[in-house]
């Protein structure tokens, strides 16, 4: 049996008549840059996130850039970041002229190590950009404590919707940071149908000037406080993302159901199945389910012939990619990044799998162990 690693064409199925009717909307009024569908769109993410100010931008990479520029990082500075995520963390803070500083993650969480963050500020440091990887938030709280005042950029692409529970209150991905980062690339669990990005934060001030960076450094046409960029979220993409966002939660609650179906069905065999573990104070939105596997890569090739969709998240740690040679940082200097890089297998989560392909799956990865 055939499974996918996602199928959006199933999620489109069960929701073609909003997204359309919302599509032709658009295509009516014939106002296709930002406009009212985005700023509906960015109301919408403000509340769900818990900020006072969203603003739209045209991805998830450039989401990081706008908020690396709106905190005037830039030549000569430093940023502490994670290895272990996709590449665009790094890479925004590479293209406002700053060095990426890493810090290694955490083996549970895949998370960025608050305990390590101290270490590696020095006098060049100008913000921390931990990443929420696979759905789960991270430390938000414990990376403000030990970030000596410095400003927190929340990678938050994997997580929105995502919560955790400080002091006994839910707080919301994007909520506690400076500035929080969502990405509606399609595989994300809000998806669009192209590009789109957003950016959240709880300050006036930077969300002002987040509204200028993404226009070209200007709020009124042809007049510009600054160089900005052109990083729009355009209203097509914002319709169909404002369509979508009513069942957010219930595909996240149904990710969560997969996985813990998946928890369970591998619970005996730990030996060679590591599970991922959800901290108790998250709720996580598993955009993927991760395992660590005893030869991760017999395995893939195991279900791979057996038409069953997987992917590594990620094979090589940033602080080893060939553009950041010039880090100059070493084999082994991460060591729990580098071995998840070996182990990590990412499995089918995706809220319309069926259950029988979702036991498909179990089964093909017992079979391979031989249990």
């Amino acid at each position: 049996m055939a499974v996918s690693l996602l199928d959006l064409r199933a999620q489109h199925a069960a929701i073609r008549d909003d997204v359309v009717a919302a599509l032709m909307r658009v295509v009516d009024d014939q106002a296709f840059i930002l406009g009212e569908p985005v700023a509906r769109l960015e109301r919408a993410i403000a509340a769900l996130s818990h900020t006072r100010h969203a603003i739209g931008c045209a991805n998830g990479s450039d989401a990081i850039l706008l908020a690396l520029r709106a905190l005037d990082v830039g030549a000569g500075d430093e940023v502490i970041t994670t290895p272990f995520t996709f590449f665009a963390t790094a890479g925004a803070i590479h293209n406002v002229g700053a060095r990426p500083v890493f810090v290694d993650i955490d083996p549970v969480t895949f998370n960025i190590k608050p305990a390590e963050i101290p270490a590696a500020i020095t006098p060049r440091t100008k913000a921390v950009i931990p990443v929420d990887l696979f759905g789960q938030m991270a430390a938000l709280e414990r990376v403000a404590g030990v970030a000596a005042g410095l400003p927190i950029i929340e990678d938050a692409a994997q997580s929105i919707g995502a919560r955790r529970s400080v002091d006994g209150e839910w707080r919301m991905a994007g909520e506690m940071a400076t500035i929080g980062t969502f990405s509606f690339f399609p595989s994300k669990n809000l998806g669009g149908y192209g590009d789109g990005g957003m950016v959240v934060t709880q300050d006036e001030g930077l969300a002002k000037r987040l509204l200028r960076l993404r226009t070209h450094g200007g709020v009124k046409t042809y007049f510009h406080e600054e160089v900005g960029y052109n990083s729009r979220l355009d209203a097509l993409q914002a319709a169909v993302l404002e369509a979508k966002l009513p069942h957010l939660a219930a595909w996240s609650a149904r990710r969560r159901v997969n996985a813990a179906a998946y928890t369970e069905a591998f619970a005996d065999i730990a030996d060679v199945v590591r599970t991922p573990v959800v901290l108790p104070e998250n709720e996580s939105i598993f955009n993927q389910y991760t395992i660590r596997a005893v030869r991760r890569d017999a395995l893939q090739a195991h279900l791979t012939a057996r038409g069953i969709g997987t992917s590594v998240y990620y094979p090589l740690p940033l602080h080893l990619q060939p553009c950041f040679a010039y880090l100059r940082y070493t084999r082994g200097q991460f060591p729990e990044s580098e071995r998840a890089a070996t182990e990590v297998l990412a499995l089918p989560v995706y809220p319309e799998l069926p259950d029988a392909q979702r036991d498909e799956v179990i089964g093909a990865v017992r079979a391979f162990y031989g249990r």
